[in-house]
Order: structure tokens, then sequence, then C-alpha cells
């Protein structure tokens, strides 16, 4: 395939990239989202596979079956409330793999002209540095989704004085790289210090601020990705990386806003908890419980009714029995929408792809902003689920990890039910106040079940 038609298929490559992300943008044109993506990336790899500059043509397929079988096992095994995890997890190989391709270029360098090596070797650098904070980073990333590291934030001493240390040596380590005509001393410690700068970067993040963490790492996947480009001479990769990066801050930005967080310091590495001593995490005060009959029968008298989902609700897979409930009341002349988080779930989107999945009318899945004023004349909430997202001590209490980020605000409902396996606090380790108002009650068990049985009642 010559060079000119590789180019030709990388421009159309590049404009399928971009209807799928506009086709992502919304939950009604996702799936043709993903289409395109597919259609867009199948071109790429052809185009980049039989063109005239690839040798190696065995050792890429091999490498692509062996991938595409592991892609395609982890795909058909991971269940939605892993998936948060597993894209933190392909994110480090991203990193990974713009480290691995940055040594290479700089071990063979390639048809590399004199007044071009400055730049290449600054390219070599920057991508592995990048590739090396996404690597660390994601991983860490990982291991507090799954629960394997603490979801508390780390607190080393002087944590902010460190990580601008590792850019000021960084930095300094690039000078002489490059005046040197490549150190491999000055490459191998800036490395290191990557690597440990992105692990403390993430390290030093609570569980509650984690969705914007992956988002943000998805942003540094894809800068590392058009780092790569720069290195391999790639356009299609250069102008790929710069749509995941750049869609990724965008992203991040708008989480951030949304959680009433500093975007400047989800880059620094330091927003979340600030070490402050957290709210009691024992019970505050008396709860009431109600039995599924009971809420069953709360239901039949409600005129409108607003439910609102978090990660326990993935958990126990019990978007299918709510969207059947949804269904139901509907149907009896109630008013029933969805009240969605930006952060619910450890994903964004998480929620609403759930409930796409178990066919809930898109119209009727509202956004924080979109119902956040239409609680006080709502009859009944259901909060399924959820915890952090709708604890009140965000906007009451100013010394609790999650003060100041926006929450759906279901206490102004006339009647809350909340649905939790115990009275334990949600992933930010806090307690969440909404258990014990007048307006709540409790209907403790695992999600599913005691939604069926509200099911089955409300059928009788």
């Amino acid at each position: 395939m010559s060079h000119g038609l590789v180019t030709a298929a990388y421009i159309v490559a590049a404009i399928f990239f971009i209807f799928s992300l506009a086709g992502l943008s919304k939950q009604e044109t996702a799936k043709n989202g993903c289409y395109s993506g597919m259609i867009g990336m199948a071109i790429a790899l052809i185009a980049t596979i039989f063109g005239d500059n690839t040798a190696g043509f065995g050792w890429i397929i091999i490498a692509m079956i062996i991938g595409g079988a592991a892609g395609i096992y982890k795909a058909r095994k991971v269940e939605m409330t892993e998936m948060p995890e597993l894209i933190a997890l392909l994110h480090s190989f991203v990193g990974l793999a713009a480290v691995l391709v940055g040594f290479s270029s700089f071990i063979e360098p390639g048809d590399v002209s004199y007044d071009m090596e400055t730049i290449h070797l600054v390219e070599v650098f920057l991508g592995i540095f990048i590739g090396a904070v996404t690597f660390t980073g994601s991983i860490v990333a990982f291991g507090k989704l799954n629960g394997k590291i603490s979801s508390a934030p780390l607190q080393l001493p002087h944590k902010h004085k460190l990580n601008l240390a590792a850019l000021v040596v960084s930095f300094i380590l690039m000078l002489i790289f490059v005046s040197v005509d490549g150190s491999w001393t000055a490459l191998i410690l800036m490395t290191l210090i990557a690597l440990a700068f992105g692990w403390h970067l993430v390290a030093s993040i609570g569980g509650a601020d984690m969705p914007v963490v992956v988002s943000m790492l998805n942003s540094y996947s894809g800068w590392a990705a058009a780092a790569a480009g720069f290195m391999l001479s790639n356009d299609l990769l250069i102008v790929t990386g710069a749509l995941v990066g750049s869609s990724g801050a965008i992203l991040s930005y708008i989480m951030c806003k949304a959680m009433n967080r500093s975007f400047i310091s989800v880059i620094a590495g330091g927003f979340g908890t600030d070490g402050s001593a957290p709210a009691a995490d024992g019970e505050i005060g008396e709860y009431r419980e109600a039995s599924p009959a009971e809420v069953a029968e709360m239901l039949r008298e409600a005129n409108s009714v607003i439910i609102t989902p978090g990660y326990g609700m993935a958990v126990a897979q019990a978007q299918y029995p709510v969207a059947e409930i949804t269904e139901l009341l509907r149907k009896n002349g109630a008013e029933v929408r969805f009240g969605i988080h930006p952060v619910a779930g450890r994903l964004p989107g998480h929620m609403n792809v759930l409930l796409a999945e178990a066919k809930v009318p898109y119209d009727i899945v509202l956004e924080m902003d979109e119902i956040n004023d239409d609680f006080p004349e709502t009859d009944v909430v259901l909060v399924i689920g959820a915890n952090d997202t709708v604890n009140p001590a965000a906007e009451t209490d100013p010394n609790s990890p999650i003060a100041g980020m926006p929450v759906l605000e279901v206490w102004k409902a006339k009647e809350v039910v909340i649905f939790k396996r115990s009275m334990n606090t949600g992933y930010a380790g806090v307690q969440n106040p909404l258990f014990f108002n007048e307006n709540s009650v409790m209907c403790f068990g695992d999600a599913k079940s005691t939604v069926d049985e509200i099911l089955a009642e409300l059928k009788k």
C-alpha cells in the first residue's frame, strides 16, 4: 500500500474517530458512536499493517491474535461494576506502550536528520515521562477501585513540594539529556522519577474522587499515545491521541465542576480529602426501617417518584426489576424519573449505561442539575445503592471529605427510602445524616432481592 493511500486511509479513520466521539456524547447515539470507532480502528490497522514501511508482518499478526483473544475474553467476562477498574488497567497499558516505544525510538532512532535530532530527543524524553506517569498512576487507580489498595488518600509530608520537586528535577534531566545528545543516565533517572511521581499523584487522592481520576488518566493516556505517534512519525496516532487527550481533559473539567473541585488541583494530584478529620462513621441518631411491603404501599400512593441509583444498584444488578417497577408505576399514572449524579458509580455514565441496558426510556433519565429543583415537590424518592452522592454533609459539614461537592438533594422530598445492605459508610468513608432524617426510612437487604419483593407486591 503506497504512502499516499495510507495517508488517505488515516484521514478517513480520523473522521470516523471524530464521529465516534460525537455519537458517544448522547445516550441515543452511543451505540452508533461505538460502531464508528470500531470502523475507524479497523481502517487504521489495515492501513498500518499493509503500509510500505511496515516490517515483521508475521509478528504483528501473532501479537494481534494474542491481544485480540485476551480482549474478547476479558470483554465477555467483565461485569459492568468492574468496568471502571478495567478501564484504569487499560490506561496503564497505553502508558507502558509509550515508555517502550520511547526507549525503542532512542535505541534505534531511524532516519533522523541532524537538524531534527534535538526535537527527536525531546519527543523521546517527554513520551517516556508521560507514559511512565500514566502507567503507575493507572495501576494505583486500578488498585483503589478493586479494593487492593486503600481508598484513603496517601498523606506524605510536603506532598505538593515532592510533586513540584519531581517536575523540576525531570526538567533539569531533560536539559542534560538533550545537551549531551542522549544520556542513558538522565533517561533512566527520569523514568524512575516519573514512575514514582505517577504513583504518588494518584495515591494522594481519596477514593471518593476516583471517577475524576479515571477520567484524567484517560486524558493522560491520550497524550501518551500522541507522544508515541511523534516518536514513530505516525500522523494518525498523533491525531487519535490528541482527540483522546483533549476529550478526556474536557470530561475531567466537567466532572470537577460538578464536584466543586479545582481542575488544576486534579493535575497536581492534590484534591479530594485534605487530611482533615472525616465525619463520624458511626450512627448519629435513630433510623426507621421499612419492609418491602411498606415501601410498595408508599409507591402505590405516590403521584411523583424519583429514583437515584448508585454503585450498589450496579453491584446487585437491580436495574432490571427497577425498570419493571418504573414501567408499572407509569402505567398506573405516577410520574417516575431518575436523578443521576455526574459521578454516580465509579465511572462517568455508569448509571446511564445500566439503565439503558434495562430499557429505561432516555427521556426520564435526568442529570443532577435538571432534577435537583424538583425534589421538594416529589412524594417518594428511592435511593438505591447511592451514598456519598446524596449526603447532605457535603453542604452542611465543612470538615467532611466531600464538603462542597454538589449532591442530589433527596432529603427535600416528602419521603425518602434508602436501600442498603447495612448502615456502613459509603466509598468516601463518611456517615450519611440522611439515614437519620425524620422523612427517611431504611430498607435493608440485597438491592435486587428487595426490589424484586417490592415489584411482587405492586403486581398484587
